[in-house]
């Protein structure tokens, strides 16, 4: 066989073959036949779901505009829950263990309810059905029926400083400040289901990333921020603030659910922190003793309580910076608070004057200033706008 012979005999053979495949393929079902025509739409499938974002927390209400995580906190968007309960002002007082329930018609105290040692904040439970008082050193959580003002037994929990509530409403989380605890609890009997110690001195305050996967919590004695991963109940960032001194009291976060702002009160400001990174946060002066945060209900702006100056700042969302500052005449010490459901009037308590400011939302102009116990503190107005509550004075989703 010449090479010729040879090298036409290999091309045929290769011919052959390649005919022969093809025929086996042509043999498949329609479904296979038709499977090559598009095969830029197959595999793109799997790529268009890696890119989408991560899903929110397992059982928490969807979030109804990623844009907006306010928007169930318009004025009197009230929950069929809360609808038909009194509008109220309850104000934990200190020093004097009663909580100050205030008219916000009338301006004028209606009632006072004895509770436990210490009640440092008075939290609306993620279901809206309860208002629990956070006795301190009762260690005890003292139940209010908001549709009828009265208290409950209290329920035997130690050292509850502050109380909040995962977004899916599975636990309750105290802030065990004295204990360096985060105590994950049963959102209706408070029974224990897991205790996660922490590093830091006096866990605080704190607020929930969009999707409700972690959330920030301020160490207001060691001038620390906590990252704790909500469904696995653990801590897996910690940082100490860049200011000695630090003492971060209040978190929130922008409607946009982008940034984290934590008040603190020697730092005279917030500090902008990057939740997702969860990297060095800058910080933004306010005002003297900022411990405050509470969201306008148009999410445009956000109100911080400079207690030590006796002012409140106006921070401007879309702007990205503060555009005014409201003085409250003959000083005071506004700290914690609420607005009020129809978004035209904020409250806030006056720690060290044992009294309470209605401020009006259109002015920032004091409306009144009402006598209450000594050392008040976490007030909360209630009911509020929203869906459901993340705790403290009143955080709605």
């Amino acid at each position: 066989m010449t090479p010729l012979t040879a090298i036409t005999g290999k091309r045929t053979t290769v011919l052959l073959a390649a005919v022969l495949l093809a025929a086996l393929s042509a043999c498949g079902s329609p479904e296979k036949k038709s499977a090559p025509q598009h095969p830029t739409t197959e595999a793109a499938a799997p790529a268009v779901k890696q890119k989408t974002a991560p899903a929110g927390l397992p059982g928490m209400p969807p979030v109804l505009d990623p844009k907006d995580l306010y928007t169930a906190d318009r004025p009197n968007q009230l929950s069929p829950v809360v609808k038909d309960f009194p509008s109220l002002v309850y104000v934990p007082n200190t020093q004097s263990d009663t909580v100050t329930v205030i008219d916000p018609k009338t301006y004028k105290v209606v009632r006072t309810i004895p509770v436990g040692d210490q009640p440092q904040h008075v939290v609306p439970s993620w279901d809206l059905k309860t208002l629990w008082v956070n006795d301190d050193k009762g260690n005890s959580l003292t139940p209010i029926d908001p549709a009828t003002g009265k208290a409950g037994k209290p329920v035997d929990v130690h050292d509850p400083y502050n109380l909040y509530f995962t977004p899916n409403g599975k636990y309750a989380i105290v802030m065990a400040s004295l204990d360096r605890q985060l105590v994950f609890r049963d959102p209706h009997t408070m029974k224990i289901a897991k205790t996660v110690p922490v590093s830091c001195y006096g866990v605080n305050h704190a607020d929930f990333s969009a999707d409700g996967r972690y959330f920030i919590v301020s160490c207001e004695f060691s001038g620390e921020l906590l990252k704790v991963d909500t469904e696995k109940m653990k801590v897996i960032g910690q940082q100490k603030l860049p200011l000695d001194g630090a003492m971060p009291q209040d978190v929130k976060i922008s409607p946009d659910g982008k940034t984290f702002y934590i008040a603190d009160m020697k730092a005279n400001g917030m500090w902008v922190l990057n939740g997702d990174k969860f990297t060095t946060p800058k910080l933004l002066p306010t005002g003297k003793g900022a411990h405050g945060l509470y969201i306008s209900r148009d999410s445009r702006e956000m109100y911080i309580s400079n207690r030590e100056e006796g002012t409140i700042s106006i921070f401007d969302f879309p702007k990205n910076k503060l555009t005014k500052k409201w003085v409250l005449p003959h000083g005071g010490s506004p700290d914690m608070g609420g607005v009020s459901a129809d978004g035209k009037v904020l409250w806030l308590s006056g720690r060290y004057d044992s009294e309470v400011y209605a401020i009006d939302t259109g002015t920032g102009k004091q409306i009144a200033r009402i006598p209450v116990g000594d050392g008040p503190h976490g007030l909360a107005v209630y009911p509020q706008p929203g869906r459901y509550s993340l705790g403290h004075t009143g955080i709605f989703r």
